[in-house]
């Protein structure tokens, strides 16, 4: 395992009953980075998480935890992780505190208040924090749950679906706390149906479809690769298309009005060529930066999440 990685995983396999749901997959998260799991539903992302927090069995492969194996060292590894699979559960008559010293109280290492304050610092619930969580909006509960699964001081954070149901502002407080521990060297692993969340925090995604790993790329290829695209306006779409064509744009699209050219690279001086010595007049050109739901929904099959 490299110790730049806080989680390994490598030909990993789950069945649940005759269907297998997890094939062959693999991918890690580094020290310091988030990474995001997206896919649609019912392509295996819970059951993945569930596996990676040893909330299920895995029927084959190895998960490597900060450099131990969750299969033969169970108890070692577990311990670097802090996760939230399901809506955190709390004391509602206990201060947001209180709940965290409970499970100071309940964990095999000693944790002190100090520690405690940290968190809750890392979280901003200062202002929070000795209110009773039953007056606590929905942002502030994922954000106690955060606190509470950070207390051991894990490597790898595991979030799953932790932004549903968050007003704007909860949602760019979460943002902005998962950056934060990202700074501080914590590697996040965070499964979201918000794809314009994940496009502002993650560093890399992993898409998985129907139980398998389809791609594995960094936000900058996403960025500055797959998702440049040129739209143009000519005075004859159809025949500026054959012409794009035989000039070796594989990916050109007409929508309505306009012609959509998808490449690696800037082409627009290309394009421009192209159109000019086609004898076609070019009335528009613009660039456009595909988001991450542009690309999300170019490579999975069902076409959402």
């Amino acid at each position: 395992m490299s110790e730049e990685n806080v989680l390994e995983l490598s030909n990993i396999w789950k069945r649940i009953g005759k269907k297998m749901i997890i094939k062959n997959v693999a991918f890690s998260v580094g020290k310091g980075q988030v990474v995001g799991l997206l896919g649609p539903n019912g392509a295996g992302k819970t059951t993945l998480i569930r596996v990676i927090v040893a909330l299920m069995q895995l029927d084959q492969g190895n998960i490597m935890i900060n450099g131990e194996s969750l299969t033969k060292n169970y108890k070692e590894a577990i311990q670097h992780v802090g996760a939230i699979v399901e809506n955190p559960e709390f004391y509602n008559y206990m201060t947001g505190y209180d709940n965290l010293m409970q499970y100071a109280r309940m964990a095999k290492k000693e944790i002190s208040a100090a520690q405690i304050q940290k968190v809750v610092k890392a979280v901003h619930l200062e202002e929070h924090i000795n209110q009773k969580v039953k007056a606590y909006s929905l942002g502030m509960r994922q954000r106690l749950g955060v606190a509470q699964a950070l207390l051991h001081q894990p490597a790898l954070l595991v979030l799953d679906e932790p932004m549903n149901g968050l007003d704007p502002k909860g949602m760019r407080e979460f943002r902005e706390m998962i950056l934060g521990l990202r700074d501080e060297g914590i590697g996040v692993l965070i499964s979201s149906h918000q794809l314009s969340d994940i496009e502002l925090i993650a560093d890399r995604l992993v898409i998985i479809q129907k139980g398998e790993v389809t791609h594995r790329v960094s936000m900058d290829e996403i960025h500055h690769g797959q998702g440049q695209s040129v739209v143009i306006e000519t005075t004859d779409n159809h025949k500026a298309l054959e012409l794009l064509q035989r000039a070796g744009f594989e990916q050109v699209q007409e929508e309505k009005c306009h012609l959509i050219i998808t490449s690696a690279t800037d082409e627009r001086a290309k394009i421009a060529q192209v159109i000019v010595n086609g004898d076609i007049g070019l009335l528009e050109m613009t660039m456009k930066q595909n988001s991450l739901e542009d690309v999300f929904l170019e490579w999975t099959e069902e076409g959402g999440l």
